[in-house]
C-alpha cells in the first residue's frame, strides 16, 4: 500500500501526517508513506485543497483532519 500525505505544515500543523502515522503503527499494517509539502507536487496529483490523503494513487481525502476511526476504515479497504 502506498499512502502519500499532502500538507502543509504552516497551515495544518503535521496533524494529518501525525494521525495517519498513529493509524498505521496502531494497525500493524506495511505501507510505504510519502509526505509532500509542495504546493507545485499536490496540483500535479490533482488535490486543490490541504490537507488531504492518497491511498495508492486515488485521492481519499481532502480539505479536513479526520478523526483516526476514519483514518482506519480507509486503510482496511
Amino acid at each position: 500500500m502506498n499512502i502519500k500525505v499532502l500538507e502543509m505544515s504552516c497551515c495544518s500543523g503535521g496533524k494529518l501526517q501525525a494521525i495517519t502515522e498513529e493509524t498505521i503503527k496502531e494497525l500493524g499494517i506495511n505501507v510505504n508513506i510519502e509526505i509532500i509539502g509542495d504546493m507545485q507536487k499536490m496540483m500535479a496529483l490533482g488535490v486543490m485543497r490541504t490537507p488531504a490523503l492518497i491511498i495508492d494513487d486515488e485521492v481519499v481525502l481532502q480539505g479536513r483532519i479526520p478523526k483516526k476511526e476514519e483514518i482506519k476504515r480507509l486503510l482496511q479497504k
